[in-house]
C-alpha cells in the first residue's frame, strides 16, 4: 500500500529538488538534532534510529501551527507511543529545538521530534515545497522505514492549495503496520 499520491492539481504549491521518495527506495544517509521527551537532544542518524526498530516518520510544517496541533495531539490521543516496541513514532519539522522542547511539554507529546532546521530531512525524502514562492517547508507526510532501511509505506498530503493542511489517516497507517509487521503489533492503540 502506498499511501496518499501526488495530485495534479497542486499548482499553488511547488515542489523544491526531487520527487518524494517512493515505497521501496532507501532514504540517503541524514542527521539532525532530535529532542527526546524529556527534553534531552543530540544529533541522530536516522539509520541509528531504523537500526533498533522501524520508524514512522512523519514530517510537519511547525509546531504551534493549528493544524500540526491537531496532527499531534491525535497522534498522542490514539496511545501511539504504545507501539515503542514495534514501531517509533517520530516528527520531523522546520522548528528548532527551543519550540520542540516547548511543543512536548505543553501537549505532553510522547515521541522524539527531529529539528530539522535547514530542511536536509525533508530534502533527503523529497517532501521541501513552497507555496506561493515563499518561505521552505515540509510537506506534510508519513514515511514507514523498515529496520533494513527501506521506506515501506508513504503517505502524502495532497491537498490542492497547501500540502501542509491534510492530516496523515491514522487507522491507514495503523492497518498497514499490522499488514507489514504481523498482528502482534495490533496493540497499536485502537
Amino acid at each position: 500500500m502506498a499511501g496518499g499520491h501526488q495530485s495534479g492539481e497542486e499548482s499553488r504549491a511547488t515542489s523544491v529538488g526531487d520527487e518524494p521518495l517512493a515505497v521501496g527506495a532507501r532514504p540517503p544517509a541524514v542527521r539532525a538534532d532530535l529532542v527526546d521527551t524529556d527534553g534531552s537532544v543530540s544529533s541522530v542518524a536516522l539509520s541509528e534510529l531504523t537500526d533498533d526498530r522501524p520508524v514512522l516518520l512523519c514530517f510537519y510544517t511547525m509546531d504551534f501551527s493549528p493544524d500540526c496541533v491537531k496532527q499531534w495531539c491525535s497522534f498522542r490521543d490514539f496511545d501511539w507511543f504504545a507501539s515503542g516496541d514495534h514501531v517509533q513514532v517520530v516528527g520531523v519539522s522546520r522548528s528548532g529545538v527551543r519550540l520542540h522542547r516547548e511543543f512536548i511539554s505543553r501537549f505532553e507529546i510522547g515521541f522524539p521530534l527531529y529539528a530539522d532546521t535547514d530542511l536536509a530531512l525533508s530534502d533527503a525524502f523529497g517532501v521541501t515545497y513552497r507555496t506561493f514562492g515563499l518561505t521552505k517547508r515540509s510537506r506534510r507526510s508519513c514515511f514507514l522505514v523498515d529496520s533494513a532501511g527501506t521506506v515501506r509505506y508513504r503517505w502524502l498530503s495532497d491537498h490542492w492549495l497547501d500540502p501542509t493542511r491534510d492530516l496523515p489517516p491514522v487507522s491507514e497507517i495503523h492497518e498497514t503496520i499490522v499488514e507489514e509487521f504481523g498482528p502482534e503489533v495490533d496493540d497499536f492503540g485502537f
